[in-house]
């Protein structure tokens, strides 16, 4: 696949384009901080600005290509929310609908609270864990049950021969953190999600994918192993040593993503492309539909993009003081997986009420405006996201092309 730009069409200042290219290969690329990326810019259902820039494996020296294959992380979140969703529209379960009745090992879970002198008792919740919870980062379970991520001889899970079946069962042994509904924990909420969504299909979460939005939409490079006939393809992952220089994470040759995984992160599981996130986000845009297909219905990606937190506030108001999620806290809402801005000026940046957006742990992160019909996506591979603010200085170059 080749991308066709239009500028022109995407109503894009053709003048002020290339500062996005300059401030990304100045600051960057040529600095030695991110080894390569790759940045596009779509509007009005055209994309008018796509670059590369850098390496996608520096230790080979091949270059950030159009398909390249990068790791997106959290950038699964908002597809696994699709997924589910495609299921309501299918009347399967309403928003509110506890989550025990999916797993029902979860009728009794228990909630710790806190007394002020430091102790705790186990205390039942005020209301079950619902769906929308799960949806939403707010089930109640904490940062502690992370630990359940790792398996017996200290791996991973994206790396063990754990299902979200055993994990879930494995959550079912612990205890809440907090009452449903009631904080957002960036945590183990859209794992959760992906098991409802084997559950409530009858179907394994990675063939409910392919079949339900992978092949629909035409994404061949989205998966969570990457084959070996695409592994020229596929990025390598850095970090930062020390002295801030750049480090190598994970030979591509050698990733854990070669081999088919049975734990099939609805969290953080997924490889794409740039083609292949592009047509998913368009997908969004339009409404659920791209080019004949459609994936959900209008209406049903306004409710997964409105503000669902309680009283309309923010998440500096649910999320745990220091705790972490792929945005800011400060004038953000929270949808179905993603992020929504509450405007500019609650914010701090340029764009309009109603963006919504999430990010990856290796610096990935995409936004849709429907106000101004425009999204935007990047992909890059350092860890850990947070490192720099690739989405606030994209959107402080980006606003300013639109005409």
């Amino acid at each position: 696949m080749t991308l066709k730009i239009d500028p022109v069409a995407a109503g894009l200042d053709e003048s002020r384009l290339d500062r996005i290219r300059d401030h990304l290969a100045r600051s960057y690329v040529d600095a030695g901080k991110i080894a390569g990326c790759s940045v596009a810019v779509a509007r009005d259902g055209h994309v008018g600005y796509y670059e590369e820039i850098g390496q996608r494996d520096r230790e080979r020296g091949l270059p950030v290509t159009e398909d390249t294959i990068w790791r997106i992380y959290s950038m699964t979140k908002p597809i696994t929310g699709v997924a589910l969703m495609t299921l309501y529209e299918r009347g399967v379960f309403q928003l509110d609908d506890p989550v025990h009745r999916w797993i029902p090992e979860w009728r009794d879970l228990k909630v710790k609270e806190r007394a002020e002198d430091g102790t705790e008792r186990l205390v039942e919740p005020l209301r079950p864990m619902s769906v929308r919870d799960a949806l939403m980062h707010m089930t109640g379970f904490g940062m502690s049950t992370l630990s359940l991520r790792t398996d017996d001889k200290g791996r991973g899970f994206l790396d063990s021969d754990a299902t979200l079946e055993t994990f879930c069962q494995g959550l079912a042994t612990e205890n809440l953190d907090h009452q449903p509904g009631t904080r957002w924990i960036y945590g183990v909420s859209t794992d959760i999600c992906a098991r409802l969504v084997e559950v409530m299909s009858g179907q394994r979460f990675d063939d409910y994918l392919r079949t339900t939005i992978f092949e629909p939409l035409g994404m061949p490079d989205t998966a969570f192993h990457v084959p070996d006939d695409k592994v020229g393809r596929f990025a390598a992952s850095y970090g930062r040593a020390r002295d801030k220089s750049l480090r190598l994470l994970e030979d591509p040759e050698q990733s854990a993503y070669r081999r088919q995984r049975t734990f099939l992160s609805g969290g953080g599981g997924l490889v794409s492309t740039m083609p292949d996130y592009l047509r998913f986000t368009q997908m969004l845009l339009n409404g659920g539909e791209l080019e004949g297909t459609r994936i959900l219905g209008r209406k049903t990606v306004e409710l997964m993009t409105m503000n669902h937190l309680p009283g309309g506030g923010d998440m500096t108001q649910f999320a745990l003081p220091g705790g972490y999620g792929e945005v800011g806290f400060a004038g953000m809402g929270f949808g179905l997986t993603m992020a929504v801005s509450l405007g500019p000026v609650q914010t701090g940046q340029i764009g309009s009420a109603g963006d919504y957006m999430w990010g990856g742990m290796a610096s990935t992160t995409f936004w849709c405006d429907p106000a101004e019909d425009l999204l935007v996506v990047f992909m890059t591979q350092l860890i850990p996201s947070g490192t720099f603010n690739f989405r606030g200085q994209l959107k402080s170059l980006v606003y300013p092309t639109l005409l």
